[in-house]
């Protein structure tokens, strides 16, 4: 199943982090799910802990405020109890439950495994597993389409491989420093899946360029890697482009993905990304990047395989 997604999707995974109920900071915070829901993308990312549930908590109150039609553009996720690490079926039962009352809703469009690294693959796909309460979910009507969502590439193959899921989210293996995902998005591709790439800037990295603390993958960038990125800085100067306008548009012009997630944190933020999303590259960027050869990624996802 192919979702109808637009090139761009919102993620909120800071939405409302740290406010409380009827705050000035939760007021702040609901006029920028407002101007998420206001933009021409198709859908809204978020998930069940996303800062402690406030993410959703405060979508739903944009979403009360602009009607119930609304609540079609949003993608949620089931997760591990936060308090115990169970993440079997009842548990994902509950988390659902949770985000459907969060968001004010009875059903969602897409609704993701996330994270599951707290159980194994045979247990999460077993019975009484998490995915056993996906599918419920998805027979009965409450959510149309079923994905699965986290890191690891070797994981994520095992995931894809079932071929029970309509959509796969992938994280930080896809960006002009690591491509190690393009396998697992083929696959998903062949299968008729939906691919969502997320964090195309690597958390870090490809936006603020080499610089002393900067991050890959929410790990520090080793000095081989900036001084990669260095260079990549300069074919993007050469060019008149910058470095998070290409790094954007690696994953937009790639016909593995078909839509890209982007945490957004403000209204600045979401126009900032629109303008890079518009953002002309010249075709010498790409030969020059090839040239480059392969980034020395620090991702190491080796205990999953």
């Amino acid at each position: 199943m192919v979702l109808n997604v637009s090139p761009l999707t919102l993620g909120t995974s800071g939405l409302g982090r740290d406010t409380e109920p009827g705050s000035s900071e939760e007021a702040a915070a609901v006029d920028t799910a407002l101007d998420l829901l206001a933009s021409t993308h198709a859908f809204i990312d978020t998930s069940n802990n996303y800062a402690a549930g406030r993410s959703e908590a405060i979508l739903g109150l944009a979403i009360a405020a602009v009607g119930p039609d609304a609540a079609s553009r949003i993608i949620s996720k089931v997760d591990a109890d936060l308090d115990t690490g169970v993440f079997d079926r009842d548990r994902v039962l509950r988390s659902f439950d949770e985000t459907t009352t969060r968001l004010g809703v009875d059903r969602l469009a897409l609704v993701h495994l996330h994270d599951p690294y707290g159980v194994t693959f045979d247990e999460a796909m077993g019975r009484a597993g998490a995915v056993e309460a996906l599918l419920e979910l998805r027979e009965s009507g409450r959510v149309a389409a079923i994905g699965v969502a986290a890191g690891p590439v070797p994981l994520m193959a095992r995931y894809v491989g079932t071929g029970v899921f309509d959509a796969v989210l992938i994280h930080n293996r896809f960006t002009v420093v690591d491509s190690s995902a393009a396998p697992v998005f083929e696959d998903a591709r062949e299968r008729g899946m939906t691919v969502f790439n997320a964090a195309p800037f690597g958390a870090g990295i490809l936006v603020t360029g080499p610089r002393e603390g900067a991050m890959y993958a929410y790990r520090p960038a080793p000095p081989d890697l900036q001084e990669w990125v260095s260079r990549l800085e300069r074919v993007c100067a050469a060019h008149g482009v910058s470095l998070p306008a290409v790094a954007l548009h690696f994953s937009l012009r790639s016909p593995l993905v078909d839509s890209t997630v982007v945490g957004v944190s403000s209204p600045h933020r979401r126009a900032q990304l629109d303008e890079l999303a518009a953002t002309p590259i010249p075709d010498g960027v790409w030969d020059e990047l090839a040239a480059l050869g392969p980034a020395p990624s620090p991702v190491d996802d080796s205990e999953y395989a």
